[in-house]
């Protein structure tokens, strides 16, 4: 049996900085692997997660030269938990002057759950800048998808954690979780404000990997990172990414002639497989593989080996 790849060895950043992004925000970047290598970058999930350390080891660093960048409102972004100017189309935006800022004409594209989104939302608004595209844990931000993570399905899974999601809300407003979250993510009251940001980012962390894996959720139990990660997360959310309905599966034909890999596990949460069988249909060019024995993380054994094989697919392709 071939054993399951895992990360590249750990590696520090040969460059950094902040991109000004001239509409308020500052943007947090950094470059690891070979400068001059095949070029790539890494979109993190949430929205209103972060890059971190272990990132950096998803591609071979002889291979490839990766740009990793927090999105605006998080991690070392600022300012943090912002929501103004803070849309879809500006992180596009911001894509593009990262890739200008760095001379690179096309580049891999790599991005997991939130980052699928996004990559797919730069990848079909410009094409021609992308060499490869490598997708784990597809997520299109439709009504259902919303609604199956924040209203009605993953509640049958979790009881138990879905009980602590629902407990800051009233009964009266719990028809709208999402917008009854908003109310107080945006309010304020700021122990109301951090009560929810802790319950809406644990509910997350809890449900995003087959089996209960500390060093993946506790994160999201630490009251700075779940401000910036709820109240960024449900902004987009309610806005349903500022995408029309099923727009992504809808105009996946752009991706018509851009090799890729779509990586999903048959138990993820967050993201039910539908949506990447849809994205696999409409764009046949792209390898796909659903993981049995795997939940939404990046980090569940089968789900990183695909994933490794991926980048390593496409190292020596220019």
């Amino acid at each position: 049996m071939t054993a399951l790849r895992g990360l590249y060895p750990p590696i520090e950043a040969y460059a950094s900085g902040h991109l000004d992004t001239g509409d308020g925000h500052s943007v947090y970047w950094e470059r690891v692997g070979t400068p001059g290598a095949k070029p790539a970058i890494f979109l993190h999930g949430g929205p209103g997660g972060t890059i971190s350390p272990a990132h950096r080891r998803l591609f071979d660093p002889a291979r490839y030269d990766v740009l990793l960048f927090d999105q605006r409102g998080c991690g070392r972004s600022t300012p943090n938990a912002s929501l103004e100017a803070n849309t879809t189309w500006h992180l596009v935006d911001d894509i593009e002057r990262l890739r200008e800022m760095a001379g690179i004409d096309r580049w891999l594209v790599f991005g997991g759950s939130w980052g699928s989104t996004l990559a797919l939302a730069y990848a079909e608004m410009h094409p021609g800048h992308v060499s490869e595209l490598v997708l784990r844990g597809i997520y299109t931000l439709t009504k259902a998808e919303l609604d199956w993570y924040y209203q009605f399905g993953v509640s049958e899974m979790f009881p138990d954690k879905w009980e602590r999601f629902v407990a800051p809300i009233p009964e009266t407003e719990r028809g709208d979780m999402m917008a009854a979250y908003r109310r107080r993510l945006t309010g304020y009251d700021r122990a109301a404000q951090i009560e929810c940001a802790l319950a809406w980012s644990n509910w997350e962390g809890q449900t995003i990997t087959l089996l209960p894996e500390p060093e993946t959720s506790d994160i999201f139990a630490e009251p700075d990172y779940a401000l910036a990660f709820a109240r960024i997360e449900n902004h987009y959310f309610v806005h349903a990414g500022w995408l029309e309905e099923g727009q992504l599966i809808h105009d996946a034909g752009k991706l018509a002639e851009i090799p890729g890999v779509i990586v999903h596990g048959r138990y993820d949460m967050p993201c039910p497989a539908r949506y990447a069988w849809a994205l696999h249909k409409a764009w046949p060019k792209a390898e796909f593989h659903l993981v049995e024995g795997a939940g939404h993380a990046y980090s569940e054994p089968g789900i990183l080996d695909r994933l490794i094989r991926a980048t390593d697919q496409f190292a020596g392709k220019s």
